[in-house]
């Protein structure tokens, strides 16, 4: 089996569990632990299983003494603790948790730091505190005050409640400390959201426990990976679950949503469950089950028709709401029911108002898993008070299987009355069935009813009348022969087929299902199903030993469902037995173990087990024969310390298995010595190394003979012993002399016993043949390359060498003090060799002193410390905005969102300003910012949120600034109805009422489009029109024209508005040519503004149109000016006349596009002037930012007419 906990092995000792029990698990296992010589090591665990598992500890070398070792179990947390005490050595510990159903195993090293051997004494002993930092985090010892262990489903449920929750879980678990958990939850929080980057969750439901018997919670989640795997845990093991909701745990998902559920909640389902999704805890909840049960139950009510009927039940323990049903309906307080609580709550209350016949049922109460239930009768008022006789109990509908008995009783006052029987009108009397009997006076009673006897039957007594109707069903039946001979079980041998037939009588239509061991069959190469309306039948081809177990058909109709079970039994040769062997003895003369029997042993008992021996180094396997069907053997033919190997092999009828080859087992053991501790070097010389270790604590059982010393140089893989073979060292040192000058060394030692040398220990640390050395000098230069504000990164030179005064330094230390703490922690545990180093995880704009400290063989030399203390925090940089595109001018659809995203950077992190108009923004607008960006957003954008909007970072460095113009508009109104007109002949005057939306957008113009009777197409004739009237030209006389007018914005075009047909008729008339004279006509006009130029408001950055309409004749020619110099020649404007209508538009607005602006329209009989002064809107922002305010553009129009 395998353990929801790394690292957890799991044996179980049976087949199959029964139901309800578990083989044991660790939900917390021992971890491995550093701790220094001398104190004390604790190590925990927490196990389930079913029934509870015995939890026992051991260690490698040596046992556990009450001396040295303390085992503690807390009930209340169901912790076990094994307490090392006064540390000397490292050494590897195994926890046991073991039922009888199976054994876990998990293993935790124990590793010790010795204190230095007569070396820096005193310097030890000025020191008070010992601290070894990792990436300084600080790990002190711990104080008895510490706070307390809490359980790790406390955490579990806080990193996934509301904020509301949190008083509520933490009085169920006792928790006092408020800041304290707070502190701590953040940090939870902090690595929980690391281990959850794969997912994005929202919207998180607890538990909660339906009125209909089932339990749900639900969370909306985004997979990043959508092949990553989701598993749910109740109480740390792994529960199955289906996306089909009728079984026990059920997963829906609709989208981003998921669902779970259980069906059927039972006090077993209470706990905890979590969600994963690939090894990553994502959600965690509780499922409680209050222990509630009825004191008092509900009880059955009386009740005339329009009174009120109560119902009360008193509860054990305190509840706000319970559940009403009433004919399995849930009911609400309302006009029909009042439900009532008590102030105490236990007494619960449901009224029932205004009863009338149709409210009669049977009504429950129901909380937590416990429910009661009663009827409510409903009687009808007495109409005659003066009749003695009445009937007592109405009829009631009956429903009868075809072919069997049935009857109707009407309960009657007094059996003086004189019943009468009608079916469907008729009376029963009349019918002259034998099959009916009908009694004195309130019984009618049918012998093996038939489908003609269903039918409305009523009975009259003294006046009074009562109906019921009687309905013959006719569901699936089997003929108890026939079901006899169905359940016998079907015994066949593998690859055989079997067959099984079941006739049955009932209505059609009919469903037919066939089931093995609960799943469905459905007809395939391997699985045929006859069916007909009187039987079906079933063939199974070729079947497998799998395909053993249950076989069911269900047979259903609109009556009723029948089913019938029976067993099918495949025979087969036994699967191999199982493993590994347990070893019951193993001396010099006999080896006696045992085994499993086979897991699946083929539908035959095991008659024998088979068995052949192999003595390992030999090829040959000698041959035991058979052995019986016990799972135990016991060879004495051995030889002391010879290992031997076997197979054994399973006999039934069936045939004999696979076999199963055991691992090697030795005949008696040798009892060697355990290691002993790792080497210290005493102290080192270019000639000699002396090394002292302490005695192993497994002798083997015999003393200790001597040691043997081995050495191996750096980089090889050679270990060469440093004694003679013959000459095993007696005492716990020796001086190692065969070494050479500058070559490092390393060193491990074995103990010998009578039965030999034992296991070596671990080697000691590398040391270098040479005279000792002096400490390296202070660090040179030392500075601050780089920081953010989590890291900081160091820069320094290596001290220089000073003979006999200070050595080459051969690494670096760096340390770290926060502001508030006075102690010196160590960054990097082991020394580093680069100049450089980058210290991680600092908080943000934290304040910290840094100091390196060189080191070599000699020792530490002394700190170097920076000058001043540094902060947390990247170099100081002016805010920056970083899109390499910023948008300044956005539409957007009124009712649309609307958002504006800057990215920017900053250092330090700067102080963010929204504003609007000069403004700070309305309320309804959201800003969302970040260390990099900011965002501002509209959820639902109106006309009146057009503007400009500005963002202002400012930190201490500078300040930055950015604008952007929101334009919300929507689509464009139809202009109002078109007029034509005739001003001047070949012309025709178009004009329009406004588009409503002209006053609301002033980017709102129109465009013409004309349609004549020749060309049968419609063109465009003018756009841009930021006025009502539109002159046409070249309107020929004898064809057909039509206009239409289009309303057009930032959104798009609006629908057209068309015209009447406007049609110029031609003078026909007769032509003399006699007296006709060809003379030339042209009407001369002085050019004029039909329409001027119009105001117009336009920031910066943005386009600006300006137009007007001139007529005259000749043609003028028409030149734009700003400031009294010519734009026509200009590239930055766009400039077109199009029948008069003159059009400039400025692409880009900007400071220097301010000024006067002249329209000249000349021709030979005079000239005319328009002209208009254009001031862009530039936003002022004042340093203090305390408010804002914006000049206003001047746009004004003069027509000035000039005549020569």
């Amino acid at each position: 089996l395998r353990s929801r906990v790394p690292g957890v092995m799991i044996t179980q000792y049976v087949e199959e569990l029964p139901e309800g029990m578990t083989t044991p698990d660790f939900t917390r296992k021992p971890i491995a632990l550093t701790i220094q010589e001398g104190k004390m090591a604790i190590f925990r665990a927490v196990v389930t299983g079913k029934p509870a598992p015995t939890v026992t500890w051991m260690r490698n070398n040596g046992e556990i003494t009450e001396e040295m070792y303390k085992i503690i179990y807390d009930a209340s947390s169901g912790e076990h603790q094994l307490q090392v005490r006064s540390l000397t050595m490292s050494d590897t510990y195994k926890c046991f948790a073991e039922n009888e159903y199976g054994k876990a195993i998990v293993t935790a090293a124990l590793n010790v730091i010795e204190v230095g051997y007569k070396k820096n004494r005193a310097l030890q002993q000025s020191r008070t505190v010992i601290t070894f930092f990792s990436f300084w985090r600080v790990d002190l010892e711990p104080k008895e005050e510490a706070k307390p262990e809490i359980d790790d489903k406390f955490w579990e449920l806080l990193l996934s409640a509301d904020k509301k929750d949190y008083e509520k879980i933490c009085a169920q678990y006792a928790i006092t400390d408020f800041r304290w958990l707070l502190k701590k939850l953040s940090e939870k929080k902090i690595e929980r959201e690391q281990e959850q980057e794969k997912v994005l969750l929202c919207n998180l439901k607890p538990i909660e426990l339906k009125a209909s018997g089932e339990a749900e919670f639900e969370l909306e989640m985004s997979l990043k990976d959508p092949t990553s795997k989701i598993y749910l845990f109740k109480d740390g093991v792994m529960v199955p679950f289906d996306a089909d909701t009728e079984v026990k745990h059920a997963l829906k998902q609709v989208g981003k949503k998921f669902v779970f559920s259980i069906n059927g909640v039972n006090p077993e389902d209470a706990g905890l469950y979590q969600v994963e999704v690939d090894g990553v805890k994502i959600f965690s909840t509780d499922l409680k089950l209050p222990p509630i049960d009825f004191l008092v139950k509900i009880q059955d009510v009386n009740a005339e028709e329009r009174e009120d009927a109560v119902f009360e039940c008193v509860i054990s323990q305190p509840l706000k709401k319970i559940t009403w049903m009433g004919k399995n309906v849930s009911l609400e307080q309302g006009d029909k029911y009042d439900i009532l609580v008590s102030e105490d709550m236990l007494i619960h209350t449901l009224v029932v108002k205004d009863c009338m016949p149709l409210d009669k049922g049977i009504y429950a109460a129901v909380a937590g898993l416990k429910s009661c239930n009663a009827w409510l009768i409903v009687e009808g008022k007495d109409k005659d008070k003066g009749e003695g006789r009445r009937g007592r109990g109405g009829l009631s509908d009956v429903t009868a299987i075809i072919g069997t008995d049935a009857e109707l009783v009407c309960r009657l006052s007094s059996e003086e009355c004189d019943g009468v029987w009608y079916k469907d009108g008729t009376e029963v009397r009349n019918l002259r069935d034998d099959r009916v009997i009908v009694f004195t006076f309130n019984l009618l009673r049918f012998k093996g009813v038939y489908m003609n006897d269903a039918g409305k039957y009523r009975c009259e007594a003294d006046g009074r009348k009562t109906e019921a109707v009687l309905s013959i069903s006719d569901p699936p039946r089997i003929n108890p022969d026939d079901l006899t001979e169905f359940i016998k079980p079907v015994i066949i041998k593998t690859g055989k087929d079997a067959a099984f037939k079941l006739t049955f009588v009932g209505r059609e239509p009919m469903k037919i299902q066939w089931y093995n061991e609960g799943e469905e069959l459905l007809e395939d190469t391997h699985v045929k199903i006859e069916k007909s309306s009187s039987h079906s039948r079933l063939l199974l081809t070729k079947c497998q030993r799998k395909t053993t177990g249950e076989i069911k058909i269900k047979i259903k109709n609109e009556c009723g469902t029948t089913e019938a079970i029976t067993q099918l039994v495949v025979l087969d040769k036994p699967t191999p037995p199982l493993g590994p062997v347990d070893i019951i003895e193993s001396s010099s003369t006999c080896i006696e173990f045992k085994w499993r029997p086979p897991k699946n042993n083929g539908g035959s008992p095991i008659t024998d087990y088979i068995l052949e021996r192999q003595q390992i180094g030999r090829n040959s396997w000698k041959k035991l024969g058979k052995i019986g069907p016990e799972s135990k053997y016991r060879d004495t033919d051995v030889d002391h310390g010879r290992k031997y190997c076997y197979h054994i092999r399973a006999e039934t009828d069936q045939g004999i298995s696979e076999m199963m080859e055991t691992d090697d087992i030795q005949a008696g053991t040798k009892a060697y010595p355990g290691p002993p501790s790792t080497p210290k070097i005493v102290s080192a010389f270019k000639d000699c190394i002396n090394l002292a270790w302490s005695a192993p604590s497994n002798t083997g059982g015999t003393n200790i003979l001597g040691y043997n010393v081995e050495k191996r140089k750096n980089g090889s893989n050679l270990w060469s012993l440093v004694n003679p073979p013959d000459e095993p060292i007696k005492e716990k040192k020796y001086a190692v002399k065969d070494v050479v000058e500058g070559i490092e060394y390393e060193f491990r030692v074995s103990a010998i016993n009578i039965s030999g040398a034992g296991e070596p220990s671990t080697p000691s640390e590398f040391v270098i043949a040479r005279d000792p050395k002096k400490p390296p000098g202070k660090v040179i230069d030392l500075k601050v390359t780089d920081s953010t504000y989590t890291t900081l990164s160091l820069g320094w030179t290596k001290p220089t060498e000073e003979e006999g005064v200070q050595d080459e330094a051969k690494g670096y230390f760096v340390e770290l003090r926060p502001a508030e703490n006075p102690e010196w922690g160590r960054c990097n545990s082991s020394a580093i060799i680069m100049t450089s180093y980058t210290i991680m995880g600092l908080k943000s704009m934290a304040m910290y002193w840094v100091r390196v400290v060189a080191t070599n063989e000699g020792g530490n030399g002394e700190p170097q410390e920076l000058d001043n203390y540094i902060i947390a925090m990247p170099p100081p940089v002016k805010p920056q905005f970083t899109d390499k595109k910023i948008k300044n001018f956005m539409v957007m659809k009124a009712g649309n969102a609307a958002r504006i995203n800057f990215n920017f950077q900053a250092s330090p992190l700067p102080a963010i300003t929204w504003l609007k108009d000069g403004l700070p923004v309305p309320k309804h607008v959201t800003v969302s910012n970040s260390d990099t960006s900011s965002q501002l957003m509209i959820s639902s954008s109106e006309r009146h949120d057009t503007g400009i909007y500005t963002i202002i970072l400012k930190n201490l460095v500078g300040q930055e600034t950015s604008s952007v113009e929101i334009r919300i508009t929507d689509d464009p109104k139809v202009p109002g109805p078109v007029e034509l007109d005739e001003n001047v002949s070949g012309t025709v005057t178009v004009s329009w009422a406004p588009s409503p939306d002209e006053k609301k957008d002033d980017r709102l113009h129109y465009m013409i489009t004309k349609h004549d009777s020749v060309k049968r197409t419609w063109q465009t004739v003018a756009d841009h029109l930021f006025n009502n009237k539109f002159t046409a030209i070249n309107i020929m006389p004898g064809r057909q024209y039509k206009f239409r007018v289009y309303a057009k914005n930032d959104m798009g075009i609006s629908k057209p508005s068309e015209s009447a047909t406007w049609e110029v008729k031609r003078k026909k008339g007769r032509f003399n040519n006699s007296d006709s004279k060809w003379c030339r006509v042209e009407t001369i006009t002085l050019p004029s503004f039909t329409v001027p130029l119009k105001t117009h408001n336009s920031p910066e950055s943005y386009e600006c149109y300006m137009s007007c309409a001139v007529t005259g004749n000749p043609r003028p020619h028409v030149t734009w000016y700003r400031n009294n110099v010519s734009l026509n020649t200009n590239t930055n404007y766009y400039i077109t006349n199009t029948c008069g209508v003159c059009s400039m538009v400025i692409l880009k607005v900007g400071p220097k596009d301010s000024g006067d602006y002249k329209v000249i329209a000349e021709n030979s009989l005079g000239r005319v002037e328009c002209s208009t002064k254009l001031v862009p809107i530039t936003p002022y922002i004042p340093k203090d930012h305390s408010h804002f305010s914006s000049s206003v553009r001047h746009l004004s129009a003069t027509v000035v007419g000039a005549k020569y």
